[in-house]
């Protein structure tokens, strides 16, 4: 009898885990849009006693997109703490002999988001303060921080537009995360375009060519900046595509390679407060012993967060994540170790990683997947922890902020839900919380990935989740509309 009792058990833990039904109001909208639910993976647990109230594909792997953000930013949180900040440090061991700098000056980075043109020209400033006019050596650009120090040489593009932010790629030095300030005026019936703040030796030839259309929208038919040499020393970028009449464009894109925007940047700043220098930018390490000159110190974690997960920003996620890295554990990399960081974060609170894979920690990733059930798990111990306020207050608030503001105002969740969003090519996902229609919490997770569906038939699906989340009463069983 007992024999027969394991094999049962046995034969039953081999059958295939059968999905709970959806929601109607969600499998109607899946229906309408023509997305299976084998393209949906949906996890609801209701925080009072860890019950499971819906778990559709729950354990499957999937892509999160930006949803696998708040998982990176609960994990920095406990590891580094909502006080660390991001440091850029101005040294040199060169002797000052009157006002000139008798060797290199060293700009080393520990991933600071939020070095940029104005904070440079105050540590400049500063040293101009001590009486340095004259550099008489190299600017040296010091990103061993993090390990390799370059993690963006050789690695292709996320996608078509790899001179927007949303696709810089970090290192521990990110001087203005690379990017120009563009400026372009269509006003007139031509193209002006200019730089701010100038770039040193940086020409802009624009081949725009002017069009109807939404200035919202202005980049709907650019291009990719192309840059060359010319024969007097100058980079020149060529601005190519489409853009529309009477506007006044802003942005700030990427346009050279990081060691020479760093230079260019660098030579402007410097000569605009009456500097001298005439080396050039290299990589290396800071001298032992070097003193320090000026420095710069991002805001605190706690306040970075925000840009993590109500404005998510891949970026600062992507340099938060590799600061994981930088406080030892297994791996070779500063990534390695990070990702090590994430899994030993899980495990230490009975959370299953198998399903995870970890690329950038930011979502920008068609590698990179969970489950639905551990990203809720983790939300779930997240904001059990120490740093619950400050974890909670990152995410958008539905129908109010972040990238919620303009869904579900109609819905009880409005105003009271709090939902990180995310979306690829063929990827849209939902992660966060949502108080039922008794005031209880439920963690709330669902990913879709169909290739060719529409986002706004995706989002309305999942938009209908969280609405339907919000009008339960959490007894009412999935497939039954809640009253």
């Amino acid at each position: 009898m007992q024999y027969l009792f394991a094999l049962a058990v046995l034969l039953l833990a081999t059958l295939p885990t059968q999905a709970s039904p959806l929601p109607e109001p969600m499998a109607t909208r899946l229906r309408e849009a023509t997305i299976p639910p084998q393209a949906v993976s949906v996890s609801v647990i209701r925080l009072r006693d860890g019950k499971s109230v819906l778990s559709h594909r729950a354990g499957e792997p999937m892509p999160p997109a930006s949803t696998i953000k708040p998982l990176t930013l609960a994990v920095a949180l406990q590891e580094l703490g909502p006080a660390w900040r991001g440091r850029t440090v101005l040294l040199s061991d060169a002797p000052q002999e009157g006002d000139a700098l008798k060797g290199d000056l060293v700009l080393r980075g520990e991933a600071n988001p939020d070095f940029d043109e104005a904070a440079l020209a105050r540590m400049l400033a500063s040293l101009r303060n001590r009486g340095v006019r004259a550099i008489e050596g190299d600017l040296v650009l010091d990103r061993t921080f993090f390990t390799p120090s370059r993690a963006d040489v050789g690695l292709p593009p996320f996608d078509e537009a790899p001179e927007f932010r949303y696709n810089a790629i970090p290192d521990a030095l990110p001087v203005a995360m690379q990017l120009a300030g563009l400026e372009i005026d269509t006003r007139g019936g031509g193209v002006a375009t200019r730089l701010h703040p100038p770039l040193d030796g940086v020409r802009i030839d624009s081949a725009l060519e002017l069009t109807d259309g939404n200035c919202a929208r202005w980049d709907d038919h650019w291009r990719t900046p192309e840059t060359s040499d010319s024969a007097d020393g100058l980079v020149v970028v060529r601005l190519i595509g489409k853009v529309p009449r009477e506007c006044t464009i802003s942005t700030r894109v990427s346009l050279m390679d990081r060691d020479r925007f760093a230079e260019r940047l660098f030579r402007a700043t410097w000569s605009g407060l009456g500097g001298e220098w005439r080396g050039r930018a290299r990589e290396a390490r800071a001298p032992e012993g070097a003193r320090v000159l000026a420095e710069h110190l991002s805001r605190p974690l706690s306040e970075l967060a925000f840009d993590i997960n109500k404005r998510s920003d891949n970026p600062v996620t992507r340099l938060a994540y590799l600061v994981l890295g930088t406080r030892g554990g297994e791996g070779s990399t500063t990534a390695e170790r990070a990702d090590a960081a994430v899994r030993q974060w899980m495990r230490a609170r009975k959370i299953d990683d198998a399903s995870l894979v970890l690329d950038n920690g930011s979502g920008l990733s068609r590698r990179e997947r969970i489950s639905a059930e551990a990203l809720a798990q983790s939300l779930i111990a997240a904001r059990a922890g120490r740093w619950a306020p400050e974890f909670l207050a990152t995410f958008p608030i539905v129908a109010v902020d972040g990238a919620m503001r303009r869904r579900l105002a109609d819905s009880p969740a409005a105003s009271r839900a709090r939902i990180k969003t995310g979306s690829l090519r063929d990827v849209w996902a939902v992660a966060g919380f949502v108080d039922d229609a008794r005031g209880q919490p439920h963690a709330v997770v669902a990913m879709i990935y169909r290739q060719g569906a529409k986002g706004a038939d995706a989002r309305a699906a999942l938009d209908a989740l969280v609405d339907w989340v919000a009008r339960s009463n959490t007894a009412v069983k999935p497939g039954v509309a809640a009253r």
